[in-house]
């Protein structure tokens, strides 16, 4: 549809208030009407009908701009010249330069993408007194029914559009950066040509470094994780003359609709970030120590694909030793006990390009929320704090064997309670060194005064180990608060009684109350408990005096016949001295 010929310059010589009441006259007929006045002269300008406008219209066509544009072109009688839809091929040419016949020029002005204009065009604005041979007669008024469907300038730039941006942005798209996206491409007039939606994944690349066209690496910069963006791109920055296969077609903008997932750079390391820090932080962990936490795991768009807390089960590992993935084995290092630290990982220290089962995607940056809970390291000691200590009473200290009174709480290292001494009314009791308690509450307990309080700290290798007990998780850190509240001295192993001084020369006629040369079980027993009521003697502590004296005569009695007799009595030390005999 190339110009032909000169304008008619008829109107160039008419007086100029003339052909301005002129011109008035035929718009306000072409807008009342919409066509060629039947029994009148020739219309002086083109008339425009816009017959449908669209909502949105970002632009208006420019002169100098370049369109894409749909037609069908008839004269008045409805007898079709021309059509781009016949032909399959869009009108695509420069408007107001004079490729076009002026009427069209004028016509397409102002026009919005998608607007539907009719376009009346009088015979001096189109082919004129010469017409086309064949095909338009001299001096026809043509009829233009014109869809827009795209408009862009040399002198366009990317249009960026944030249409929802999150308030956290951890990072924004720089060149260099590989990216993880989902889109939706369409052509200026909507027709979609592509999504990453139907394809199962997103669309993965690098940033600035010619693996997209030009257009949508400058849309991509500055974008954050979970940030969607409207990308309007000239075809000069996209596919340009040639487009692409069939979808795509020459010099056609494009407009994709993206959603960033996530982004980092090959040379990206960890990136800490507490969030809350526990007062008096006296370690951190290292290479080595064994971990419990809790964590929620996410990708760079918020999409949660794993958390302990849904297990109700802390995660339990060894720290730098190749049990996690490396960027969770680098971001743990360092942390408190009761710390939460936010851990983000790119993916070559994470699950790299092939990612891992049908929740973490390839080459995903994985961010983890993370809660230490405790660590410890299998070499690590009890850990004592003394808080209160009465120097001035403080003539002996618990030591093993001797029989303790105390009062504890019991917690995990992050406050969960687990048992108290208080809830039962009544201290603990226990022989220290007797296996009666864990082996780390038992260290700690030795050397303590009455009435002293300590903070003891017991590692899991130490208290329940691994499998835990009833309401003790396992590979536990125990803390315990303990207060002394008395202390007897212990008996040396294997005895149930002792005495304060030399026994009695003759212990069987002392023990043998009724002369009759036997000790009956009644006998036996006052005659004990005798010596402990007057201090001679003293039986083992913590234990039923009663079951702890009749233990003794069954000792005894070695014929088992309920009667003790001279021949059967032995002090254990005699016992002990023969017994070494026997091994010599």
């Amino acid at each position: 549809m190339l110009r032909a010929g000169p304008p008619s310059h008829t109107l160039l010589r008419l007086p100029l208030l003339q052909l301005l009441l002129l011109l008035l006259l035929l718009q306000a007929v072409g807008r009342g009407l919409g066509r060629a006045s039947p029994g009148g002269g020739p219309l002086e300008d083109v008339v425009i009908e816009r017959y449908h406008i669209p909502r949105a219209c970002p632009r208006e066509v420019q002169m100098g701009d370049f369109v894409r544009y749909h037609y069908n072109g008839t004269f008045e009688d409805g007898k079709k010249f021309d059509s781009s839809y016949d032909r399959h091929t869009l009108a695509a040419i420069v408007v107001g330069v004079g490729r076009l016949i002026t009427g069209m020029d004028r016509g397409l002005m102002g026009m919005c993408v998608n607007e539907r204009r009719r376009l009346i065009v009088p015979p001096h604005l189109g082919y004129g007194s010469i017409g086309v041979a064949g095909l338009i007669p001299p001096d026809a008024t043509l009829y233009f029914d014109v869809v827009l469907l795209d408009v862009w300038n040399k002198e366009d730039t990317v249009q960026v559009s944030t249409l929802l941006r999150p308030p956290h942005c951890p990072r924004m798209v720089q060149d260099s950066d590989f990216v993880r996206y989902h889109y939706n491409g369409t052509l200026l007039d909507g027709t979609a040509f592509d999504t990453s939606y139907s394809k199962g994944g997103t669309y993965d690349t690098y940033v600035g470094s010619g693996w997209l066209i030009k257009g949508m690496d400058l849309g991509l910069l500055g974008m954050c994780p979970g940030e969607r963006r409207k990308i309007i791109i000239p075809p000069f920055l996209a596919y340009g003359e040639k487009g692409y296969g069939t979808v795509i077609p020459s010099q056609a903008s494009l407009v994709f609709h993206v959603l960033l997932i996530d982004v980092h750079n090959p040379k990206d390391t960890v990136q800490l970030e507490t969030l809350e820090l526990p007062p008096g932080c006296v370690r951190r962990a290292v290479a080595g120590d064994f971990m419990r936490y809790h964590y929620n795991g996410s990708l760079m768009d918020g999409t949660l694909f794993d958390s302990s807390y849904s297990r109700n089960h802390t995660y339990n590992t060894y720290v730098g030793q190749g049990y996690i993935i490396p960027g969770m084995d680098q971001g743990l290092q360092g942390s408190c006990i009761g710390e939460r630290r936010r851990i983000t990982i790119p993916p070559h220290l994470a699950y790299g390009e092939n990612g891992t089962g049908d929740k973490i995607p390839g080459s995903a940056v994985l961010i983890f929320d993370v809660h230490v809970i405790d660590f410890h390291n299998p070499a690590d000691p009890v850990e004592i704090k003394t808080l209160f200590r009465p120097l001035e009473t403080c003539n002996e200290t618990a030591k093993l064997g001797d029989f303790v009174r105390y009062h504890y709480n019991c917690s995990l290292l992050d406050g969960t309670r687990l048992f108290s001494s208080h809830d039962y009314g009544a201290p603990q009791e226990a022989t220290l060194g007797a296996h009666k308690v864990i082996e780390g509450l038992d260290t700690g307990l030795q050397g303590m005064c009455v009435g002293e309080r300590r903070q003891v700290v017991v590692p899991p290798h130490l208290a329940h180990g691994e499998s835990g007990a009833r309401g003790v998780p396992g590979s536990a850190v125990l803390l315990f608060e303990v207060e002394l509240v008395s202390r007897e001295d212990g008996l040396p192993t294997g005895y149930l009684f002792v005495w304060h001084e030399d026994p009695p020369a003759n212990l069987f006629e002392h023990m043998d109350l009724n002369k009759d040369g036997e000790v009956p079980a009644e006998e036996f027993s006052t005659f004990i408990k005798a010596q402990v009521s007057e201090g001679k003697g003293r039986l083992l502590p913590g234990q039923d005096p009663e079951k702890t004296i009749g233990d003794m005569f069954q000792n005894q009695d070695r014929n088992q016949d309920g009667k003790i007799t001279a021949d059967e009595l032995k002090l254990k030390s005699d016992e002990d001295q023969e017994r070494v005999h026997e091994e010599l």
